[in-house]
C-alpha cells in the first residue's frame, strides 16, 4: 500500500517522509509510533491491479531515513547572510514560545520543525557560520538564544557523529526545546548575580522535569525530544539530575545535549558573569571527571575546533591573535586575526592570517588565558569578522 498522509504534527510522529510505499520496516515504525490513523492512496501501491497500458508507478520515497540530498558547501562568508536570516527567524519563534510558556499557555511547537530544517541546512552548508553568529548574543538575549545555539551545536555534533537525517532533526528539535522549563522558573533566580542558595538551586533543578511536563501537556511525544528535555543535566558518573541516571541509562542524544548545553552556557555572557574563552571552556570541560561522555566530548571538540572561534591564542612569533574562522581540514590551523605583540607590549593594526596558506610560517603554540590581559575588545575582533 501507499501511505499518502500520516496524521498528526511532525513533532508527534517524527516521520521525515509522510508519503511512502509501505515495506516491513515502515510498517513496524507505523505500528510503534502510537498514531491512530494514516491515509492510504488506493490508486497507488503494489496491491493495485493496473491496466496493462498504465505506466508503472516508480516506487520512491522510502520511510527509512532517506539518502541525504546533495548540499552545496559554502565558505563561512558565503553562508553568513543566510545564517543571519535563519537566526532572526529562530529568535522570534523561540522568544514567542517562551513568552507563551511564561503566561501559562500551552506551547505551540508546530512552527519549530521548519526552523530546525533551516538550521540543519545552514549547518550543512557551513557548520561554523550559524554557530559563530549565535555566540554574538547579548546577556539579555541568553534565555531564548541559548536554545537556538544548542540546537545548532546539536546538529553540528550529530553530523560529526554520523547520525541519520531523521535523528539529526530530532537532535536539533531537542536542542531547541531542551530548556523550555526555564521559561517558568522565577526570573529573579535565573538572573541572580552570585551563588544560589540551596533552596534556589533546588527550584532551578526542577526545570528539566517541568520542561518535560510542558512538552507532554502540549502533545509532544517524540521520545528523543522528551528525553533531552528531562535528561540534559544527567552525568556519566550518576551525579546528575533530575533522575541521577547511571551511564548505561543515559541515551546518546542526552549525552550530546549535556555537552552542547554546558558549552554554550559557559561561553555566553550572562547578567551576572562574563563568558569564558572558548578554548579555555573545552579544556575545563575535558577536566571535569565523570561529567561528560568522553567520546561525545572529543567529537564535539573536533566539531567546533581545538581553538574555537573567539579563542585568544599565542603565536610562535610572540604575537597574540583571536581565532575568527575554522579550517575544517586542519583543526590546528584556523584563520586568526593578529593584533598584539608580546615583545613590544603594544597593539598593532589587526591583520587576518590564514594559517593554512603556504607562505605563512607563523603557527599557534598555545591557548592564551584572557584573564592574563586587560583586553576589553576581544569579542569585537572576531565579531567584526563574522559580521
Amino acid at each position: 500500500m501507499f501511505v499518502a498522509s500520516v496524521e498528526g504534527p511532525w513533532l508527534k510522529h517524527s516521520f521525515w517522509k509522510t508519503r511512502f510505499l509501505v515495506d516491513a520496516e515502515s510498517l513496524a515504525r507505523l505500528k510503534s509510533s502510537g498514531l491512530a490513523e494514516c491515509w492510504i492512496d488506493t490508486s497507488k501501491g503494489l496491491d493495485v491491479a493496473r491496466p496493462k497500458a498504465e505506466t508503472p508507478i516508480i516506487e520512491i520515497v522510502p520511510s527509512a531515513p532517506p539518502a541525504s540530498k546533495p548540499r552545496v558547501r559554502r565558505s563561512m562568508g558565503d553562508e553568513l547572510h543566510n545564517a543571519a536570516n535563519v537566526l532572526k527567524r529562530s529568535k522570534q519563534a523561540v522568544n514567542s514560545l517562551f513568552a507563551e510558556a511564561r503566561m501559562g499557555n500551552a506551547v505551540n511547537t508546530s512552527d519549530c520543525a521548519p526552523l530546525v530544517n533551516d538550521i540543519v541546512d545552514s549547518v550543512d552548508s557551513n557548520s561554523h557560520a550559524l554557530i559563530s553568529l549565535c555566540r554574538l548574543k547579548t546577556a539579555d538575549e541568553y534565555t531564548y538564544m541559548h536554545s537556538v545555539s544548542v540546537c545548532a551545536l546539536m546538529v553540528s555534533l550529530g553530523k560529526q557523529l554520523g547520525l541519520d537525517e531523521p535523528t539529526l532533526r530530532d537532535a536539533g528539535m531537542a536542542g531547541l526545546l531542551h530548556d523550555l522549563g526555564k521559561a517558568v522558573m522565577p526570573q529573579e533566580i535565573i538572573n541572580k548575580p552570585g551563588k544560589l542558595t540551596d533552596e534556589e538551586f533546588t527550584i532551578i533543578k526542577s526545570h528539566p522535569v517541568r520542561g518535560h511536563e510542558m512538552l507532554l501537556e502540549s502533545g509532544v511525544n517524540n521520545e528523543r525530544v522528551l528525553d533531552v528535555a528531562r535528561h540534559h543535566h544527567e552525568r556519566i558518573d550518576g551525579k546528575g539530575y533530575p533522575d541521577a541516571l547511571s551511564a548505561d541509562k543515559i541515551s546518546l542524544i542526552a549525552r550530546m545535549s549535556a555537552v552542547c548545553d554546558v558549552y554554550d552556557a559557559v561561553t555566553s555572557d550572562r547578567p551576572y558573569k562574563a563568558g569564558w574563552d572558548p578554548a579555555e571552556s573545552v579544556a575545563r570541560m575535558a577536566s571535569w571527571e565523570g561529567h561528560f561522555d568522553s567520546m561525545v566530548l572529543q567529537t564535539f571538540i573536533k566539531t567546533i575546533g581545538i581553538y574555537p572561534v573567539g579563542s585568544l591564542v599565542r603565536m610562535a612569533s610572540g604575537k597574540l591573535g583571536v581565532v575568527v574562522e575554522q579550517n575544517p581540514t586542519r583543526l590546528t590551523a584556523p584563520k586568526v586575526k593578529l593584533f598584539f605583540s608580546t615583545k613590544s607590549g603594544m597593539p598593532f593594526e589587526p591583520k587576518l592570517v590564514d594559517l593554512t596558506e603556504s607562505h605563512v610560517t607563523d603557527k599557534i603554540v598555545a591557548r592564551e588565558p584572557p584573564e592574563n590581559w586587560s583586553f576589553g575588545y576581544l569579542n569585537d575582533l572576531w565579531a567584526t569578522h563574522v559580521a
